[in-house]
């Protein structure tokens, strides 16, 4: 698999993570090439996808996934950098048929498509909206926790 004219990609990507946060040279080059795997394989994206396409095992994958990153900070120096400067903020909510009864997070959530609740998953899609360019940024994407799994069992929050 292979993008056409890599270098534009590559600068971009670079300069916004120098502008973040200090991550060392081997976190960076990770990052960069995994940000490039998701913009080049279509689908669904995994971490023995990732492996197959890229140049670590599937293993550094995980461990690599575990350890924090600002994907909010990232995509917010993205959009401040290619943006008009006049934007508003959208929250989408959006269903994920689920059938399982030990996932985490799974309940009743209304999915609007079928105008009833559904038993599943639901997440939260925040987006910055260019005014001016009439363009949609994604930030970051919150998986919405029902009120069992927050309570930890006390019946509150």
């Amino acid at each position: 698999m292979r993008i056409r004219d890599i270098k534009p990609y590559r600068s971009l990507i670079i300069n916004t993570l120098d502008k973040i946060s200090k991550l060392n040279k081997r976190r960076k080059d990770f990052l960069y090439e995994t940000i490039i795997l998701f913009l080049s394989i279509k689908g669904r994206i995994y971490f023995l996808q990732l492996s197959r396409f890229g140049t670590h095992c599937e293993q550094r994958y995980r461990m690599q996934f575990e350890k924090p990153f600002d994907f909010i900070g990232f995509n917010k120096e993205l959009v401040q950098s290619h943006g008009s400067g006049h934007y508003v903020i959208a929250f989408d909510p959006s269903y994920i048929d689920k059938s399982g009864k030990k996932i985490p997070g799974v309940g009743w959530f209304w999915s609007g498509c079928a105008n009833q609740a559904k038993w599943g998953l639901e997440i939260g899609g925040i987006a910055a909206i260019d005014i001016d360019n009439h363009t949609a940024f994604h930030l970051e994407s919150v998986q919405t926790l029902i009120a069992a799994t927050l309570c930890c069992g006390h019946g509150f929050f």
